[in-house]
């Protein structure tokens, strides 16, 4: 009786960190093969850090990166922006990433 009948329902923002690792997943595609590699391993690195390190009850932090790989993702969806760089953010003082 303990096991469920289907899959686990997800939450607003688990769906909308899923939509953007897609999303990165995505526009890595259209990046060379060697900047996509390094794109796809940046990116997963990344969310994998975060879902060990980030506690999942701290929605005000967890908005806050969702806004920054937003704002990443559509750097990253310009045709002159070639790579992507990972960026180490302390929960307790934010770092500002510098827009070419």
């Amino acid at each position: 009786m303990g096991a469920s009948s289907g899959p686990k329902r997800l939450s607003g923002m688990q769906k909308q960190a899923l939509a953007l690792y897609r999303g990165f997943l995505r526009a890595a595609r259209s990046k060379p093969a060697e900047e996509r590699r390094q794109i796809e391993s940046v990116v997963s690195t990344e969310f994998r850090k975060n879902s060990k390190q980030v506690d999942r009850k701290n929605f005000i932090y967890i908005e806050y990166l969702l806004r920054r790989g937003n704002k990443q993702l559509d750097q990253l969806k310009s045709p002159d922006t070639v790579g992507l760089s990972s960026l180490s953010v302390d929960s307790s003082q934010t770092t500002g990433s510098s827009s070419s």
